[in-house]
């Protein structure tokens, strides 16, 4: 690891991927709604971003993972970009952190166990909706659902469509408020998942 500047407090560690964690376990006990909400960033097939909320399920040790349809909007433009970013910010912690690196697919176990942990209704809503394609109106969406359920029954197993990404981040930033707007920046950067972090203090 190579390192340009002293970290300490809530900055000091050698894992960007624990450092991480502590502060999104902070946050479960501070923030008072969805402290795992990031907003993930995308572009589309000609260059335009797209930007929306989505709840991070995960941080493992080289990774960030969330799950949708993989019909989607998001989906697709993760599939033919293979990149996406996103921030996640605590208001009452007044920290962010920012992420940016290429994408996998989860589809195996993980997500299998990830579906299988959320509710029934939830479980039936994945599979009744077509994530991101029109719809006539919340009445039609509901009666999919209907359907789903005397169909699929109380034990659905996870759709085919449906699963999770897996960011691996090229860079880290860690952000936190400070005293007229001099804020505390630190930068992990490398170039692929393999290399050696680079760590540098960014001007606020």
């Amino acid at each position: 690891m190579q390192e340009n500047s002293k970290r300490t407090g809530i900055f000091a560690g050698d894992d960007p991927f624990l450092i991480a964690r502590n502060w999104l376990t902070e946050a479960e006990s501070a923030e008072p709604n969805d402290p795992n909400a990031i907003a993930l960033a995308t572009v589309d097939a000609d260059g335009m971003p797209n930007t929306r909320m989505v709840l991070l399920k995960d941080i493992e040790d080289g990774a960030f993972v969330f799950y949708t349809n993989y019909g989607s909007a998001k989906a697709s433009e993760i599939d033919q970009g293979g990149k996406a970013a996103f921030v996640m910010h605590w208001k009452s912690l007044r920290r962010q952190i920012r992420v940016r690196g290429v994408v996998e697919r989860e589809a195996g176990e993980k997500a299998d166990a990830y579906y299988a942990s959320r509710s029934l209704p939830s479980r039936l809503g994945a599979w009744a909706s077509k994530q991101s394609q029109p719809l006539g109106s919340r009445g039609e969406l509901l009666a999919e659902v209907a359907k789903v359920t005397a169909s699929k029954g109380l034990h659905p197993n996870r759709p085919p469509f449906w699963g999770g990404y897996r960011i691996i981040p090229t860079e880290i930033e860690f952000w936190a408020d400070g005293q007229h707007r001099l804020h505390d920046r630190f930068r992990w950067s490398r170039s692929g998942p393999e290399d050696v972090w680079e760590i540098n203090r960014l001007q606020p």
